[in-house]
This record gives structure tokens, sequence and C-alpha cells, in this order.
């Protein structure tokens, strides 16, 4: 449809290119907008002088996978984590790119370390918290040799959009001495991943791509090039280059800071790294999403310092621009990480003095805090609101676990990370903890001990899901089982890995490609290692789910595992789970007759119930995909299913 659109309109657009070019160019953009809204995918025409160039709109993280392709990547690892998880999706639609998802962060990292050392471009994506995971390897890595090109992506997420701190990874790159780039649209994410293979061939570094959600997630228009093959540095055996024992690491320790110096020296010259001189009343130095919204407010009443390459830091190039402005402000988000680095060098800045440390920035903000101005938005009226906290789906497995968890009196109730977080929201707050992924059988076991020795009759429940098991739980599970606590661990599994949006996991039986592979067995793992009390209890069966409970509770002296197996209501059910589970999805209605009006089953949480203030009455929504939970705490057998009526 849009070559239809570009052909009808090509003759009087070629009278406007004669008599006006800039009026040529803004007509094509509008054919390229109604082509793209006719279409309804990404490919798009956009008509320029010179001829017709194909380009696409792109999320950051479907151009950093499209920048893998052509960089001529062979390995990519990741553990799902937004707002990276959809950079190893589109990696993976790519047959010339091994691509996986790993058991958690620190094992993608160290398979894509590997990929590298065998002599072949790899890379590994990860949200922030990741890295933390990841650390461990990276911290070494820096210090060996690359031998093929070796690039991760580290995703910010200023807000804490759906994360549980707000850390500014950028720290990484300067803590871990290797080389960090920013980019701030998807074009740039394109080109700045396949720019990272070489800075680390030739300069044998790490080097980090620093996102943030909106990098991430906000889309541009994208020309793509093809993929270039490169040829794999054949392995040899090198220990005094890849063996970090304490004699090798003495050595190459030097090298890391010789190493250093270099690409200081390059960063002043670095394209990525630039001015744009306008009013030079003010100056600004932004890099990523912050340069954006800089540019938003400020437009050409300013002058820029757009920072591309963030580590090393560009000094003496924005020592010179420094020069050339009144006064210059660093606006970037979370730390003062720029700021500190050019308040170190000497040069006289604004920063956090004006720029909020705390929360995202956005051009209202920016414009407030320098500008002393706010724009102009369109006012909602708050009373139109409906507060809409999140919970769990419809149907969801985890509310009937949580919902018999709910009643326990004396209980210290420990979360994880995923989705099944909301179990500490209202009605159930059946959560009263969590830290970080893995960490709930571990906290558990500590507190456990804790009650014990202080004299305080609490028992404990360690929740966490099946993606999260494998991620760092079974670990968590070894200290358990290993040292002893009278804990009731819990594993939740719904078959997939659900809060990032339906990952595959050890626990699936496919990989991320859809084939076919290893099933571990969540059981099997439990068992072997060494835990005996083992139940596995169907999560929306609230007499079995209560029974388990029952029976966990009564065990004081030794550790018990609970595992509930039902898949997500949402994920597309695999052949395996239509064998296993019997999954009617026929919807559930309220009997108005028999209703009583007690909101009982308002307290299982479910979205599909309603209340009707007038009648007094519950009634049940389309939401409904029929699990069962509403009809089984329902004292006068009011809700049943459809065609049972």
């Amino acid at each position: 449809m849009s070559i239809f659109f570009t052909f009808f309109y090509v003759f009087n657009i070629f009278k406007i290119y004669l008599s006006h070019k800039s009026a040529f160019l803004y007509v094509g953009t509008i054919i390229s907008f109604i082509s793209l809204r006719m279409k309804d995918v990404k490919t798009s025409y956009f008509i320029k002088p010179g001829g017709c160039t194909m380009k696409k709109l792109l999320t950051g993280d479907e151009a950093v996978a499209r920048g893998l392709y052509e960089a001529g990547v062979l390995f990519a690892s990741a553990y799902p984590g937004t707002p990276s998880t959809e950079i190893l999706e589109n990696v993976s639609t790519y047959d010339e790119i091994y691509s996986e998802w790993a058991p958690n962060e620190k094992v993608a990292m160290e398979a894509a370390i590997g990929a590298s050392m065998a002599g072949v471009r790899s890379f590994a994506a990860m949200k922030r918290v990741g890295v933390n995971v990841a650390a461990d390897p990276l911290f070494t890595f820096s210090y060996l040799a690359v031998n093929g090109g070796f690039a991760f992506v580290s995703a910010d997420d200023p807000g804490m959009h759906s994360s549980q701190n707000e850390q500014d990874n950028r720290n990484y790159a300067k803590f871990m001495k290797i080389a960090m780039l920013e980019p701030s649209d998807s074009q740039e994410c394109l080109d700045m991943t396949k720019d990272a293979y070489r800075l680390s061939e030739e300069f044998e570094v790490p080097v980090m791509i620093r996102m943030t959600t909106r990098v991430c997630h906000s889309k541009s228009l994208v020309t793509e090039g093809n993929r270039v093959e490169v040829a794999p540095v054949l392995y040899e055996k090198h220990p005094e280059r890849n063996d970090a024992i304490p004699a090798v690491s003495k050595v190459r320790r030097h090298i890391v800071e010789a190493r250093e110096e270099k690409l200081k020296a390059y960063s002043n010259d670095c394209p990525w790294n630039y001015e744009e001189m306008h009013d030079t009343k003010i100056g600004i130095v932004a890099s990523g999403a912050a340069y954006m919204y800089a540019k938003d407010v400020f437009g050409d009443k300013a002058s820029y310092f757009k920072v591309g390459l963030s580590y090393p830091m560009p000094v003496e190039k924005i020592r010179a621009f420094r020069e050339k402005v009144d006064e210059l402000y660093v606006i970037e988000e979370l730390d003062p990480y720029m700021e500190e680095i050019l308040r170190t060098a000497g040069i006289d800045c604004h920063g956090k003095d004006v720029i909020p440390k705390i929360d995202e920035l956005n051009p209202n903000i920016i414009a407030e805090a320098i500008l002393g101005t706010t724009r102009e938005f369109n006012d909602v009226p708050q009373d139109l609101l409906v507060p809409r906290p999140p919970t769990f789906c419809a149907g969801c497995p985890h509310r009937g676990f949580f919902y018999a968890l709910s009643k326990r009196k004396d209980t210290v109730m420990i979360g994880d990370i995923g989705c099944y977080a909301l179990g500490g929201a209202d009605p159930l707050n059946a959560i009263d903890l969590a830290v970080c992924m893995g960490a709930a059988f571990s906290l558990g076991h500590g507190m456990s001990h804790a009650f014990e020795k202080s004299n305080q009759p609490k028992r404990v429940v360690s929740i966490m899901g099946d993606s999260t098991f494998f991620h760092t739980g079974i670990n968590s599970l070894i200290e358990v089982a290993y040292n002893g606590s009278p804990t009731i661990n819990v594993i939740l599994d719904n078959r997939i890995t659900g809060m990032t949006g339906h990952q595959e996991n050890p626990g699936t039986g496919y990989n991320i490609k859809g084939d076919t592979t290893s099933f571990i067995d969540i059981e099997a793992v439990v068992r072997a290692l060494g835990l005996k009390n083992i139940r596995i209890v169907n999560p929306l069966d609230l007499k079995a789910m209560n029974e388990a409970l029952d029976w966990a509770y009564a065990i004081t002296d030794e550790p018990s595992v609970i595992i509930t197996k039902w898949p997500c209501v949402l994920k597309k059910f695999s052949k395996e789970d239509k064998e296993q589970f019997d999954l009617n999805m026929t919807p559930f209605v309220v009997d108005q007759d028999k209703c009583i009006g007690c909101k009982k089953c308002l307290s299982t949480g479910c979205p599909a119930l309603r209340f009707d203030d007038e009648s007094r009455k519950s009634n049940i929504s389309v939401d409904c995909v029929g699990c069962g939970v509403c009809a089984q705490v329902c004292p006068v057998n009011a809700i049943s299913r459809k065609e049972a009526r």
C-alpha cells in the first residue's frame, strides 16, 4: 500500500520538488506517515531528495538486535528483564546468531565471555539489577584478553517502572574500567552496537551499552544495513592473558591502566562525542534520553555537547566547549556521574544543584529546574480517574495460593521478584517483604534461626516462582537444606517466565527458538538437594492448598517444600500443558437470587468480580476464565459455571 501511495503522488511531488525542495521533504514525510498507518507494520518508504530510502520504525531494543546482526555477532545470551527483554527476543529471529535464554545473568555473561575467548563476537543483555548478578565474571574479564569483540547491554530503569531499586549503572563502567556507550535513539542503538565491536577489538576491552527504559522502548526511524561476516580469531592457548590467577592478574592490572589512558585519548576524538553550537548563553552536556529531553526544551536556544562514549569521558573536549558558553549545565538522570568527573577536572558547571537526582527526568522537569517555567499540558480532572492498582490477572494460579496463605497467623511471608509480588497487595496482603531475585529461601532461613534465638514464635513461608528458582533460587534452597531451618519453602510453578512476557525457562522444555529441549523437573531438583518433605498441589484447589499448608505448618523441626503447579492463564498452552492439566476455560456466573452481598468473593482480589452498590450483589465480568477460586469461597454457593446452570 505504501508503494501505491508513493507512485500515486510522485508526479505532483516532483512538481513541488522543482519549486520548493523543503516542501518536497514535508510532503514526503506525510506520505511516510500515511503509509505507516495504512500498513500497520514497521517498514516505511521515506522520500527524500536523491531517491527512496527504506527505513524501519524500531524500538531501541529492536535496533540493538539489528545492530548485533549487522556487526556479525555469532553468540548472544540473556536472562529476561524489563526493559532489556526484547533484545534477545529479536536476536532469536536471526538464524546467523546463536541465541539463548540463560538461567541467570551471571551465566549469560559467562557464556558470552567464553564465546569471546573462543574468538567470535559475542553479546549479553540484562536489566540494571542483572548486572549486579553478572558483575563477578565481568570485573575479572576486564583484566583479561578480549579475543572476539564483546559487548553487553545494561538496561537501566530511572523511575523504577519495573525494578526494585534505582541504581545508576554508569558507575559500573568506571568501577570496572571498561568502555561505555550511551545511545539516545534507535538509530544510535543500531550504530553504537556495531561500533561497540570495533572499540572492543581495537582496545581489547569489554564495552557496556548503557540504555534506559525510554531508549529501550521508544520508537524512531532506523536505516538498516547489511550483515558483515567477521572471521573468528582462532583460539590459541594463552594462560598469561586468560587465566585469572593472582600472578597473571598482577601483570594484567598494569595493562588495564595503560588501556584506560588510550581510551581517554580516544574519547576526545570519538565521533560519538560532539558539539552542537547555537545560542551560547546556555551550554548543556547530556547523554542518552536526557539529551533528547534537553533538545525538546531548549531547541536552538542552547548549545549542546552530546556525550555518546561516556566512559572514559571526553574531558578535554568538554573543557573547550565550556569556554564557548556562559553557563554550563550537566543534565543527567540519577547520579551526578558526568558532573563529578567534570568538577574533578576543574570544569565549572551546574548539575544536581538544579537537576533532581531521584526519578526519571522529562522535559517539564528540566524546563522548570533551569528556566523556572512550567509547560502547558491538558489537565485531566482527578475525580474522573479511577484508581487501578496492579493485581493478579483473572484466573492467575497464584491467587488461590495467596488467598489460602493470607489466612495464616503468626507468619512472616517472604516474597521474591516476579509477578507473584502482587500477592502483597490488597486484598490478599500475603507478602511481608522481598529483596532480590532468588533471595526468598535464604532470607527465610536467616529469619527462622533469628526468631528461634530471640524467642519470637513466628513461622516463615518463603515464596518464589519457577524461573526465579532456576535463576538463583536453587543456591538459596541449598542453604536451607544444608544448614537446616523449619521454613516452609514454596515454588510457584506457572510453567513460564511470566513477569517479563512469557519467555521459556529450563522448566518449560522449550528454548528461545521454541524448539524442544531438556525439561528440568523442579521436584527432582528439590529431592536431589536432599529435601524430603515435598508436596505438589494445584493452587486453584483451595481445599488441597489448605491441606498442603496444614501439612507444612505441622513440620516444625526441618524444612518443607510446596510446589504449586498450574500454567499461567495468559500463556499459549503447550501440548504438555494440555495433557497434564484440565484447562477448562468455561467462565463462572453469579446467581443473583442466591447472592447475599457478603463480598466474600471480592476478598480473592479477582479483577473479573464486580459489586453493584445498588443491588448489593456481586457479578462476574467477561474477564472470567473459569479458575473457580471465587466459587470455592462463596458461603452460599451462588457462583457456578455457566454450563452448569
